[in-house]
C-alpha cells in the first residue's frame, strides 16, 4: 500500500523534453536556497518540511512527480504521501543532480 513508482532520471527528462507529462505536477521538495541554485521551470517549490501543512496544494487526481537533490528526500515524501492516500506519486530517482547533469548543468 505504501509503495510508489520510481522513474529513472533519463526517462523523466525525456518525458519533460517531449512534453509527455500531460497534466502531471512536479513538486520540488528542496529548500529555497537549493531551488534558487537550479530548478525546473515546470516545478513548484514545496520544501519537504512544509508538505504536511501544504497538502491541500497537491492534486489527488493527477500524477505528482516528486524531486529533490538526489532522490532521498523525495522518496520520503512519496512514502508519506502514499500513507496520506495519494495514489499517483512518482519519485524522480537521482533527483535534480541527475536531471541537471542530463540537461548539461553541473549541479554539484
Amino acid at each position: 500500500m505504501d509503495s510508489f513508482e520510481v522513474i529513472e532520471p533519463q526517462q523523466f527528462v525525456n518525458k519533460l523534453n517531449n512534453k509527455e507529462l500531460g497534466d502531471a505536477v512536479i513538486i520540488d521538495v528542496r529548500e529555497p536556497m537549493e531551488w534558487n541554485y537550479y530548478h525546473l521551470d515546470e516545478a513548484t517549490l514545496i520544501p519537504m518540511n512544509t508538505i504536511p501543512a501544504r497538502m491541500s496544494e497537491l492534486p489527488d487526481d493527477k500524477t505528482v512527480y516528486i524531486v529533490c537533490a538526489h532522490g532521498v528526500r523525495s522518496a520520503n515524501v512519496c512514502y508519506y504521501l502514499r500513507q496520506q492516500g495519494f495514489d499517483n506519486v512518482v519519485n524522480v530517482e537521482g533527483g535534480m543532480a541527475a536531471v541537471a547533469m542530463l540537461r548539461g548543468f553541473q549541479y554539484d
